[in-house]
Order: structure tokens, then C-alpha cells, then sequence
């Protein structure tokens, strides 16, 4: 008797251990759970963290995450409104909203994920083929801090700026409108969206680069004509100031010279001038000395001034 008593004891307890592990969960900060009994959502979600407790065996804990979840779109091919093809990936971050509609539309995250794609690429779409390539890669149309060469204006020497009408920021934050109103049904919050990178497609990326490769060449050789224009300017400056600085030289050694020689002619004839007879004398020495020689014949005139001293000699 007392074992049966015992086995109803242990039995009781067991069962009893059995039901209370099986009508109580836990829920933690990140988590929120939807009661379902035989499939049909019972009571409203329960968001809060702490034990909780359900019906046992009847009732089922369905557990979805509360916190911000991460979608990452696959790169896609994009025209933009002035027909060029880019590749545009985005990304966006999201939560359940209503754990409830979330149930009875999605059920999972994976579908989930399959419902932001099938809802953000569309609209990313539509609004990057609706403007131009510059209103999705620029916020604003404020001038460059550097020297954009593919904006070149070589004509007006300046760069060429764009009329931004709306932005990226903008483009984006109506991505994100479009979106969110068609989650809402599901229970989802989109919580934000950004375009994570923009890239040409290949066939468009090399032929920018060619265009850019050229306009740089175009420009470099322009800077490359002006460089040279500059140098022979300077070039002519300096042979100008060469010629002028050798004039004045040569003006000022021939005045220098000039002087010298009035001088020296003057000194020449304060000497001479002491005694005009050996002047002579010696002037016409020098003359004989240059015009006679042992072979010259020289017909003279007895009235010649050349013969003045050859008759002295004679004598």
C-alpha cells in the first residue's frame, strides 16, 4: 500500500514537472512571441523579456527576433533617365512591426526577405531610371573641390556644372516612402535604406575611361601649348634684356674708350707740340722707314716735303 501511494506520489509530481516545463518559455530582450493554438493566433504578442507561460501541449510559442534586421539586394542593371546603364547595390535595415500580420503573411524571415526584394528593387528602380546618372551619384550641385576633368569646359575654361534637382539623399528617401508603405501589410518596418554602391556596367566603364584618358591628353596638351607660349615669352624677355644690357655695355666701353683716346691724343700732342720740328723729323723717319727698302726706287720731286731731309743728308 504505501509503495502504491509512493508511485502515485512520484507520478503525480512527474506529470506534474512535465506540464509545467511545457506551458513555460522564456522570452529574452530580442525576441517576441506570437501564441498560436491548432494554428490559430491566441491573445495578443507578448514583447516583453522575462518566464512566461502558456496552455501545455496545445499552445505553441512562435519566437521572432525584435530587434533591427539587415537585408542586403543583390547588384542589378539600372538605365538612368539619360540612358546610361549602371550597376546599382543597395542595402536596408528592417523590423517586425506586428509579430502578428507578420505571422499571417510571412510567417519567416527568409520569405521575408524574399518580400523586400520583391518591393525595394522595384522602387529603387523606378526612381534611378526617372532621373539623370548625376542626381543619384551627387547630393548637390555645389562646385567640386577638385578638378573634375570629365566637366571640363576647355572653351570657357572653367568646369561644367549640373543642375541637381533632387539628390541621393532625396532619391533615397523616397525609396525608402515607396517601400514602406507596401511593408506595412506584411507587418514589416522599413527602417532605412541606402544605395551601397554605383558602378558603370563594363562596356560603359571602359568607354569612359577612354574619354577620360583623351580629355586628360586634350587638356594636358593645352596646358603643355600654353606652358610653351609662356617660356618663349619669357625666353624674348630675356634675350631683350640681354641685347640692352649689351648695348649700354657697348656704349659704355666706347664712350670709356673715346675719352681715352682724346686723352691720350691730347697727352700726344702737348708732347709734340714742345718741339713741332722733331715731330716732323720723326714722322718722316717713320715714313722712309715703311715706304724704302733696299730694292725700292722712289722718284721725287727736289720741291717734295720728303726731300727736305734726304737733302740734309746729302749735305
Amino acid at each position: 500500500m504505501n509503495n502504491n501511494i509512493k508511485i502515485l506520489i512520484l507520478t503525480i509530481v512527474s506529470v506534474g514537472l512535465v506540464l509545467a516545463f511545457s506551458s513555460a518559455y522564456v522570452v529574452n530582450e530580442t525576441e517576441q512571441v506570437v501564441i498560436t493554438q491548432f494554428g490559430r493566433i491566441v491573445g495578443a504578442p507578448v514583447k516583453e523579456p522575462g518566464l512566461k507561460f502558456k496552455l501545455p501541449f496545445i499552445q505553441t510559442a512562435n519566437y521572432f527576433p525584435k530587434n533591427l534586421l539587415e537585408w542586403d539586394g543583390a547588384p542589378g542593371q539600372v538605365p538612368t533617365k539619360d540612358k546610361t546603364y549602371i550597376w546599382v547595390d543597395t542595402f536596408a535595415r528592417w523590423r517586425i512591426a506586428d509579430p502578428i500580420l507578420y505571422f499571417q503573411t510571412v510567417k519567416d524571415e527568409f520569405s521575408a526577405l524574399k518580400r523586400l526584394d520583391d518591393i525595394i528593387d522595384p522602387a529603387m528602380r523606378n526612381l534611378v531610371t526617372s532621373y539623370s546618372l548625376v542626381e543619384t551619384v551627387r547630393n548637390t550641385d555645389r562646385p567640386m573641390d577638385t578638378f573634375d576633368v570629365a566637366n571640363y569646359d576647355e572653351n570657357k575654361n572653367r568646369q561644367v556644372r549640373y543642375k541637381v534637382e533632387l539628390g541621393r539623399d532625396e532619391i533615397t528617401r523616397r525609396m525608402v516612402e515607396q517601400s514602406r508603405k507596401k511593408l506595412d501589410e506584411f507587418g514589416m518596418e522599413l527602417v532605412d535604406m541606402k544605395i551601397k554602391r554605383l558602378n558603370y556596367i563594363d562596356s560603359v566603364r571602359r568607354s569612359v575611361y577612354d574619354r577620360m584618358i583623351a580629355e586628360r591628353n586634350q587638356i594636358a596638351e593645352k596646358f603643355r601649348a600654353e606652358g610653351k607660349g609662356e617660356a618663349s615669352n619669357i625666353r624674348g624677355e630675356k634675350e631683350k634684356e640681354l641685347q640692352k644690357i649689351k648695348s649700354e655695355a657697348y656704349r659704355t666701353a666706347q664712350e670709356t674708350k673715346g675719352k681715352a683716346d682724346a686723352k691720350a691724343t691730347r697727352i700726344y700732342a702737348d708732347a709734340y707740340g714742345a718741339d713741332p720740328d722733331f715731330y716732323a723729323f720723326q714722322k718722316t723717319l717713320e715714313l722712309y722707314k715703311k715706304s724704302l727698302s733696299k730694292d725700292s726706287t722712289l722718284i721725287l720731286s727736289t720741291d717734295s716735303d720728303l726731300m727736305k731731309y734726304m737733302k740734309g743728308l746729302g749735305n
